[in-house]
């Protein structure tokens, strides 16, 4: 099947009128726990292409799969005010779009910011998360990734071709991904930049940079953490990340009463999510964890 055709485009209004897209990879038939993928701060959708497709797969133990683009990224709509480029207003959107979905229970994949959102949404709305697996976030971000971070955001300049595009992800990304093939740096070019008409474009509203600078001294998020602490966790961590540090890393699973942890090695901030260890610890996570709610309503472990 190719692959534009294992997932659905679904598109749902936010409260301020903004049209949001989602990517909807379907498991007919499955009463598994469904997914939800939250991209980080600068990423969209595509990024969790191949873990989807491996959770939908109706070869293995097939699940539903959501992969959201938050408002200005991706195929969904830019926001008038950039203001609204945080994490409050898209957790605000990621619960509505769940809500219209009928997803509750569900396991939350957020990579950076999918993270914090995942965190937040656990006190915002606790019956929404089942499990929850975050790929290189934790409750401490390190000011030298916050800063790395920052200094990239609406300022790298657009490739005049995906050959470009992908020379160009390399060289920023080669000292934290060095064992990373050009093959996978074509791959990830195509993820994390639009196509417009075939050639590359922005995947995010520049205006961002404006709604970073403003939140630049983030707070820990401790308390947000201890929210997660009736759900089974699998927290992940890129060994090069400069954002997620080993201490803060070994911290979370003390705090944690249901963790399982994985370092990926050669991976910075954050893991690519596109590597068969990674992908299949996950998958081995979701199964180990899940709930199956059986055709007569009645929910199982």
């Amino acid at each position: 099947m190719p692959s534009s055709e294992k997932w659905k485009d679904v598109f749902f209004t936010a409260r301020d009128g903004l049209r949001l897209h989602v990517r909807h990879y379907p498991a007919p038939g499955s009463r598994r726990r469904p997914v939800v993928c939250l991209p980080g701060l600068t990423r969209n959708a595509r990024d969790f292409h191949d873990l989807a497709n491996v959770l939908s797969d109706p070869r293995g133990h097939r699940r539903e799969v959501y992969s959201i683009d938050y408002r200005g990224r991706g195929q969904s709509e830019h926001a008038e005010d950039w203001k609204t480029y945080n994490v409050l207003t898209e957790l605000a959107d990621v619960l509505d779009f769940m809500t219209l979905a009928g997803l509750h229970d569900a396991a939350i994949v957020g990579t950076s910011r999918g993270g914090l959102i995942a965190m937040a949404m656990a006190v915002a709305r606790p019956a929404a998360v089942g499990a929850v697996v975050l790929n290189d976030i934790g409750p401490v971000i390190e000011p030298d990734g916050l800063a790395r971070i920052m200094a990239y955001v609406g300022r790298v300049p657009l490739p005049n071709s995906w050959s470009d595009a992908a020379t160009l992800i390399k060289s920023l990304n080669v000292r934290a991904f060095p064992s990373e093939t050009d093959a996978t740096w074509i791959s990830v070019a195509r993820q994390w930049f639009n196509d417009d008409n075939g050639r590359p474009a922005h995947a995010y509203d520049q205006n961002l940079s404006k709604a970073m600078a403003v939140g630049a001294s983030p707070p820990e998020m401790w308390q947000q953490f201890s929210a997660l602490s009736g759900v089974p966790l699998l927290a992940i961590r890129g060994a090069n990340s400069d954002v997620l540090s080993a201490k803060t890393f070994a911290e979370m699973q003390r705090r944690h009463p249901n963790y399982a942890g994985l370092t990926v090695p050669d991976q910075g901030h954050a893991p690519l999510l596109k590597d068969a260890d990674t992908i299949g610890a996950i998958y081995e996570f979701l199964i180990n964890t899940d709930t199956v709610v059986q055709l007569t309503g009645e929910t199982v472990v």
